[in-house]
């Protein structure tokens, strides 16, 4: 199973119960949050403060300069608040389990589950024990947030009135997130309150409906016209989850890219000599164990070969809102060597072992934003602090390469390590980790790309791609998709790229994903076709003269999308509980498994939802799929009556590569977007860098701001703006220049 490595909490040392004290106190204390910053701090903001430039352009990006990168890192979190500080706090809630304080009970096992891998007492000691230039790093984080709470006296925070420089290491990995988010919140309640655990129903709209992932395209020289490395940088997130930004420092720091709110470095992006583009990997990196509890005299122990070993407890305190009341709920946390206990399962407990190793993975992070080259970057790599993203890589050198997961333990493969293993078994401990160079990977391969969008790396650069059969299957269990499928065909059809042409690629309109359902249904539909009606058969012409291709014009992409999604919802109902399927297994399954009389049925009632909502079925698509902002907050509403821009894109389950999930909302009928594209740039690595890139509706949070939506007529039709990377070429486009 996907996730990373968890430390037992240690025995708590005189200093970590001294700073567990002061940070009860920091962390229960209204009061003490409130509290206005001291003269000496308010000096030292102000001291740091004039060492730094922010440079707005005209897009509202903020470019940031600073003599120190303590001094960048203090100045992008300072933009990062101006522009979205409600996303900000909320990203270190989550993280630091205290999201219930502000959603309520609800939000509670989500909160918990954060405690149970990593509290804030073990956040201090790390922080405590950092090496000195992180530790700069992490005051200039937390002073950046505080001196923009000084500067804003009107902005009312949530929760957080004083941001700490612990809170970035309580992530289980530098980003915002990780593997976490793998383990079920509901199976965790199920657990703590002593209820069965009954899995949810299967999520049609979560798992099929939106897209996931990302998109990374490398491109050699000798497929370059120019000669040069060309990279694309394309995250599938939900919309407005990182900001455009550029950091820069006169100690060597100078990278452009997005930053999800809170973080002080560039997550994906590039600097003059290199850049990267992560994609969310099914590598196996975290695993669940079985744990064999028993009973004695009041105390609970575990089986491990031979042992009884005690099982170890923790108390949790929580808070959560309950109307103006701020109530405390106590949890005792339950532990063995391979991690927390998080559920259980046929009358075992559950623990998972998942990478919790904070200050090498922040480290990670931070470090390949000042690579230089392939060796710099894989060096950078042997932190191995990355448990679910895979790499795609490209520098000013020519190199391009592909490293599918970091975070890699060494097991014993005769297991299936994608279902809980017997904790009991001392066979399936974790024996230490793969190194890099043992990780499945990709370097200068002679098709002259690569490319990965969530699937397996076996596909990811042709006749090149590893070989499976060289590797453990645990390294990549992952199964292919039709954006892996689609991006494989138009890099292998072009012998020349540019970075228009990489656009054109990065905006691939074919939807590989209906290549073998809709023939299908057209098929099926002969069956019966003597009892169909007209308008039905009207419908089979259309999609029979469709060539797969998305488009604000289509008319079979709204009967395709439509159709498709109905006839997966009915086939998922099929499906055995323990029947593993992925997504081209899945369109084969429905081919087979649903009657030609279901798949006209549900073309019916497909034809029937158009013309009850919108008069017709014969429906472009850009008319049914639309983008639009209205207030900027994280829960975004929608509104058929108020403004909004067609899209001809598509869910990235259908193979769109320009991934855009939207919903029908429950006061609408049309459909708005919310995750998928969020922010691409295409680059060149040259003597001088060239970017383009565009971001989803605009840089603001604010719906006065000009930023609030001045990329959504590019963004939608997957135009790009020029990345103005130089400080010479920021000033010919200035709109602000200003000190924190």
């Amino acid at each position: 199973m996907r996730g990373s490595l968890y430390r037992l909490p240690q025995p708590i040392s005189s200093f970590c119960l001294l700073s567990f004290i002061v940070l009860q106190f920091f962390c229960c204390s209204t009061t003490v949050f409130a509290q206005k910053p001291s003269p000496a701090e308010i000096a030292r903001w102000k001291k740091q403060a004039n060492q730094i430039t922010i440079l707005r352009d005209t897009w509202g990006i903020a470019h940031v300069y600073g003599k120190t990168d303590a001094d960048a890192v203090f100045g992008i979190l300072y933009t990062q608040c101006e522009d979205d500080f409600a996303r900000v706090e909320t990203n270190y809630l989550t993280a630091i389990g205290r999201l219930a304080e502000v959603e309520g009970e609800k939000a509670l096992y989500q909160d918990l589950r954060a405690r149970l891998f990593l509290d804030s007492t073990q956040a201090v000691a790390y922080y405590k024990n950092c090496a000195p230039w992180l530790k700069k790093l992490l005051n200039a984080f937390a002073d950046g947030a505080n001196y923009y709470l000084y500067k804003h006296p009107e902005v009312t925070p949530k929760v957080l009135r004083r941001f700490q420089p612990w809170m970035p290491l309580m992530f289980s990995e530098g980003s915002i997130g990780g593997n976490i988010s793998a383990v079920s919140a509901e199976r965790l309640r199920a657990f703590y309150e002593n209820k069965k655990y009954m899995a949810s129903v299967f999520d049609f709209e979560k798992y099929e409906n939106d897209p996931v992932g990302s998109n990374g395209i490398a491109i050699a020289p000798a497929k370059s016209a120019t000669g040069n490395a060309l990279l694309l940088i394309n995250p599938h997130t939900s919309f407005y989850f990182r900001s455009e930004l550029q950091m820069s420092s006169e100690e060597g720091l100078n990278a452009y890219g997005a930053v999800t709110w809170g973080q002080f470095f560039i997550y994906q992006g590039f600097n003059e000599n290199c850049g990267w583009m992560h994609t969310s990997s099914h590598a196996d990196s975290m695993d669940e164990f079985l744990e064999t509890i028993t009973k004695k005299n009041g105390k609970r122990y575990y089986q491990y070969g031979t042992e009884q070993r005690p099982v170890t407890t923790k108390k949790i305190k929580l808070r959560y809102r309950d109307g103006d009341k701020l109530l405390t709920k106590e949890f005792t946390g339950f532990y063995t060597h391979h991690g927390p206990v998080v559920g259980e399962k046929d009358g075992k407990w559950l623990t998972v072992n998942m990478m919790n190793d904070p200050i090498g993975a922040l480290s990670q992070s931070y470090l390949r934003t000042k690579a230089t080259d392939y060796e710099s970057y894989k060096a950078v790599m042997n932190l191995n602090g990355n448990a679910s993203n895979n790499t795609i890589f490209a520098d000013k050198k020519g190199n391009i390469a592909y490293w599918h997961g970091n975070f890699m333990p060494k097991r014993d493969p005769k297991f299936d390590w994608e279902e809980p293993v017997d904790g009991a078994n001392p066979d399936t401990e974790w024996h230490g980790m793969h190194s890099v160079d043992e990780i499945v990977q990709v370097f200068n391969p002679t098709e002259g790309w690569i490319q990965n969008c969530n699937a397996t790396p076996f596909t990811v650069s042709g006749k090149s791609s590893p070989q499976a059969s060289q590797y453990p299957r645990y390294m990549a269990p992952d199964a292919e998709n039709y954006r892996g499928i689609n991006a494989v065909r138009v890099l292998s059809s072009k012998k020349i790229f540019t970075l228009d042409t990489l656009v054109e690629v990065a905006r691939d309109p074919y939807l590989a994903g209906f290549e073998k359902l809709i023939p299908s249904l057209i098929a099926d539909f002969e069956n019966v076709k003597s009892s169909a009606s007209e308008a039905q058969k009207d419908a089979i012409e259309v999609l029979t003269k469709w060539d797969f291709r998305c488009g604000v014009n289509s008319v079979p992409t709204t009967l395709a999308i439509y159709w498709g999604e109905k006839i997966q919802k009915l086939a998922r109902g099929k499906v055995a509980s323990n029947q593993k399927l992925d997504f081209l297994s899945f369109t084969d399954f429905i081919i087979v498994q649903t009657t030609p009389q279901e798949k006209v049925k549900v073309l019916q009632e497909t034809l029937d939802e158009l013309t009850r909502d919108f008069g017709k079925w014969q429906l472009p698509w850009g008319e049914v799929n639309r983008f639009q902002r209205l207030t900027g907050k994280i829960e975004e509403s929608y509104d058929d009556a108020q403004p909004s821009i067609g899209v001809g894109f598509t869910p990235s389950t259908w193979g769109s590569l320009a991934a855009y999930g939207a919903r029908r909302q429950a006061n609408t009928k049309k459909r708005y977007g919310n995750v998928g594209n969020s922010f691409v740039a295409v680059v060149e690595f040259g003597p001088k860098v060239r970017a383009r890139s565009v971001t989803t509706g605009g840089t603001a949070s604010r719906p006065a701001s000009v930023h609030f939506t001045d990329q959504a007529p590019i963004y939608t039709t997957a135009q790009f703006k020029d990345v103005w990377f130089y400080p010479e070429e920021v000033r010919k486009h200035l709109e602000r220049d200003y000190k924190p």
